[in-house]
């Protein structure tokens, strides 16, 4: 395994912490409030750090999402590179993928998704049926899709959504005739919405094997994104700890408070070094499912336990709704909410190598 970054990847890497330094400050990120920044994401595309993820890679794209999560930049990044341009450069067909990578490239089209599948989509028949031995449901080219999602992330943001039916069947639908949205706020301000559909046009994404794909790519790539959060959590609390001083010494040379930040600091490479290893591995054609997982559940149990770290060393501070580490503090939990508990992500991890014993 080689993780170090080609030299696109690490150009690539720069020019993203630039930007994100540049405009996801305290004072923007404080006045948009839980929506989403236009003029960040504007920026992001218009460096062309969104169409070049299909060049850079799932890893590439870690390393861009570690710089997001540092910021906690307000940005559909990690959904619409997951969900729409790497799930199209996979599983999409070439008309598919003619027709929307480009949008997606330029910011003009942005996809989210609704996934993990929660069971409650059921997909019905509607023209476009590929002839096939087996034919059914699963043949469709085109359908519509009826049921509720409760919780998408960034869907507010979107021009598109990435729906998994009750048989795990990826469709991709226009949030436009049939589709409605409705806000939602969850514990970061991730531009939520409650989707509900009622006989709304979709097209297939892929075969049976694209949800299992689309899913563990989800996985690495949000750990990634809890990479940076933790990274940037953990940098506050020591640019803190260094600068208070409690009987006339810095914070930062009590020793209950450097045991903290050094079981945090290991926390946060277990989360970069696993995320790394499972893109790595996607990016090499490589077996990645049980990698996806260990990746998930790190960045689910050890990403909560460093934000918390984060907010706690700044004492009645890190509990200030407006401090800017109290940021990450959210972002951390919501992430660790989205990947699934430790125990459902070690659970399914088990049940997954037990099966291919």
């Amino acid at each position: 395994m080689d993780f170090t970054p080609t030299e696109e990847q690490a150009e690539a890497r720069d020019l993203a912490a630039r930007i994100f330094g540049d405009l996801a400050t305290h004072e923007r990120l404080e006045a948009t409030g839980t929506g989403s920044d236009p003029e960040l994401w504007k920026a992001l595309c218009g460096a062309g750090l969104v169409s070049a993820v299909a060049e850079l890679g799932l890893l590439g794209l870690v390393l861009l999402l570690e710089e997001q999560g540092r910021t906690t930049a307000q940005v559909p990044y990690a959904a619409s590179c997951v969900h729409g341009l790497l799930a199209l450069t996979a599983h999409g067909t070439a008309e598919q993928r003619e027709r929307l990578l480009p949008g997606i490239g330029d910011g003009s089209v942005v996809v989210s998704g609704a996934l993990p599948a929660q069971g409650g989509v059921r997909a019905s028949a509607r023209g476009g049926v590929r002839t096939s031995a087996q034919g059914g449901i699963r043949d469709l080219a085109r359908g519509t899709l009826t049921g509720t999602v409760p919780v998408v992330p960034w869907l507010r943001d979107a021009t598109h959504v990435l729906v998994a039916d009750a048989g795990r069947r990826l469709w991709l639908a226009p949030l436009a005739e049939g589709t409605t949205v409705t806000p939602v706020e969850l514990t970061a301000p991730w531009s939520a919405g409650r989707l509900t559909l009622d006989d709304a046009p979709a097209e297939r994404l892929g075969g049976q094997d694209a949800y299992a794909g689309v899913l563990a790519t989800a996985r690495i790539a949000f750990a990634g994104l809890q990479a940076g959060v933790c990274a940037g959590s953990l940098a506050r609390a020591v640019a803190h700890v260094n600068g208070r001083e409690q009987f006339g010494r810095p914070l930062a040379t009590r020793q209950a408070v450097q045991l903290r930040a050094a079981d945090a600091y290991m926390d946060t490479e277990a989360i970069r070094v696993t995320a790394y290893e499972a893109a790595w591995r996607r990016d090499m054609g490589l077996p990645y499912d049980t990698h996806a997982l260990t990746a998930a559940w790190w960045a689910s149990e050890a990403g909560q336990r460093v934000v918390h770290t984060g907010q706690h060393v700044h004492g009645g501070a890190g509990a200030d709704l407006g401090h800017p580490v109290h940021r990450h503090f959210l972002w951390g939990r919501q992430l660790d909410a989205y990947l699934g508990c430790g125990g459902e992500v070690l659970q399914e991890l088990g049940e997954l190598i037990a099966s291919a014993e």
